[in-house]
């Protein structure tokens, strides 16, 4: 016997095992509870009306046909001695790649610029405390790419693209909770991911594959169209019998290396904006409709999206990695450019809420970097990172400005505080974003305002810029075999290709490219 029920409860009650096996059992009609059991297996928030709910779907049976939630097992292979794929990048779609590799009988070779995750953190603080960017290990570069050190929520909006499940049985059986399994929005944290990616490394070197840090390619080594290894940095080749690229969005000497071997690739365009940043309370307060949320419920969150016009064609302004209860970090991956991001801990127990807000840029906005072709989208976003550097006085320290001060274009007499380490600069923004960029931002966050009561005002602040949104460069592939169009045994895969918009995506992107060369090669 194994039934599914569903209940809304208060959110005191949604976390009381014994409240929820009586409703349970009561539902199902059980008297004698003993030989049965009662686990949640979805749960949500619900916030539509003035009563926050949680809405649960319960599984109740029989203690003796009881199944663990996840049915992943991480694969014995031995892949010493298999024929070797290289894979490029240790981020979510190198990672995962090589674990599907594994299953499928082939040995990766991960070739990994930055550093492992432990000795990354002292590049990170080095940003944080001393301004100083390590160009090859930093927020975006380094073991689990940009998706260590970020929010780690764990969702996709497309349904489609692959097994969502699995990645998330995955991330478990290397460490994380199986909370991420049940919760409508898994999120692991910041706090958390790194010994989790540290957990992968371990499990892909058991089987007999290889990570190697510092090890930054300089050269794709082809002939006739076809891949036979890579360069590094230290004048190393390693040779494979295909190649994943999973470098992540901000890999700019990749594009500008495979522009300069002819590899084709094509400008994408991408999003870019600001990050705004509120006190967590005021969000709380316009989501769950209290003045305290009270020890039961999460920080709250939000997702806004509205069409502005500029010089009568509308693009979308929409909100971009929604971090309650989290912080505000630097991303630059150069010395002279200011990229932010958002993160959250696990808890998301800071009393900041911060979210990209961001807008579509298209290639018919940027004219003047046409003729960068390929490379167009990727020397617009330079740009504006650059500006942005210059504004706030070529630290790391970032430009910022009220929030309706922003809109009504007046610099801010002072600032609020914030979550962002290297310090905040009081700029006029205007100054450093476009027209067509600026003007619908604004036109943005006043509809912003009107949808969330609360939202419109100077207790927030935006920080300049969000800028990595996507890569601004596709590589592009065959649709069927997941192959370059141009180079045989090449993949492109993940954010940096054009494939992916997270770290569930980019996983999913990830074993896809390892079963395409499986099914190929």
């Amino acid at each position: 016997m194994q039934e599914i029920i569903e209940i809304a409860c208060l959110p005191q009650q949604a976390f009381d095992e014994s409240y929820l096996r009586a409703q349970a059992f009561q539902k199902v009609g059980i008297k004698n509870s003993e030989a049965f059991y009662c686990r949640v297996i979805r749960r949500s928030i619900d916030a539509r009306s003035r009563i926050v709910l949680y809405r649960l779907a319960l599984e109740v049976g029989e203690l003796k046909g009881l199944k663990p939630l996840s049915s992943y097992e991480i694969q014995p292979n031995n892949v010493s001695a298999a024929k070797e794929v290289i894979v490029i990048g240790a981020g979510p779609a190198g990672l995962f790649a090589a674990l599907r590799l594994i299953e499928l009988g082939y040995k990766p070779i991960i070739l990994e610029r930055g550093t492992d995750v432990r000795t990354r953190r002292r590049d990170l603080a080095a940003i944080n405390k001393d301004n100083v960017v390590n160009p090859e290990s930093n927020y975006c570069f380094g073991e689990g790419g940009a998706g260590t050190y970020s929010d780690g929520k764990l969702y996709t909006r497309s349904k489609k693209r692959g097994d969502l499940r699995k990645v998330l049985e995955m991330f478990v059986a290397h460490g994380a909770k199986e909370d991420i399994l049940v919760d409508t929005h898994p999120h692991i944290g910041t706090n958390k991911l790194p010994a989790i990616i540290q957990t992968m490394r371990e499990s892909i070197i058991a089987a007999g594959g290889e990570v190697l840090f510092n090890a930054k390619v300089t050269r794709f080594i082809l002939a006739s169209n076809e891949f036979k290894g890579v360069e590094t940095s230290a004048g190393i080749s390693y040779t494979g019998v295909s190649c994943i690229l999973a470098t992540g969005h901000s890999a700019r000497d990749i594009f500008e290396l495979l522009n300069e071997q002819k590899i084709y690739i094509e400008a994408k365009p991408f999003a870019l904006g600001l990050r705004v940043e509120h006190p967590q309370e005021i969000i709380d307060q316009v989501q769950y409709h209290c003045n305290d949320r009270g020890p039961y419920l999460p920080a709250s969150s939000y997702s806004l999206v509205q069409q502005v016009a500029y010089n009568k064609i509308e693009r979308g302004v929409y909100s971009f990695c929604m971090c309650p209860g989290g912080f505000i970090v630097p991303a630059a991956t150069a010395q002279d450019e200011i990229v932010v991001n958002g993160m959250s801990p696990s808890r998301r127990d800071s009393k900041y809420a911060n979210s990209g807000i961001v807008v579509s840029v298209e290639l018919e906005d940027i004219p003047e970097f046409g003729i960068q072709k390929a490379l167009a989208c990727m020397a617009f976003q330079k740009s504006v990172e650059h500006k942005a550097w210059l504004a706030a006085g070529k630290t790391q320290a970032a430009p910022a400005q009220r929030l309706v001060d922003f809109v009504n274009g007046k610099l801010s007499v002072s600032l609020p505080d914030t979550s962002y380490q290297p310090g905040l600069t009081s700029v006029v923004l205007d100054e450093v974003l476009p027209p067509f960029i600026s003007q619908r931002l604004k036109g943005g966050f006043k509809a912003f305002g009107q949808k969330m009561k609360g939202f419109y005002t100077n207790e927030a602040q935006v920080v300049g810029v969000e800028s990595r949104t996507s890569s601004p460069v596709m590589v592009p592939r065959n649709k069927e075999t997941l192959e370059h169009v141009q180079v045989k045994r090449f993949y492109p895969c993940g954010e940096g290709a054009g494939y992916a918009g997270g770290i569930v995506s980019a996983a999913i992107d990830g074993m896809k490219c390892a079963e395409a060369i499986a099914a190929q090669y």
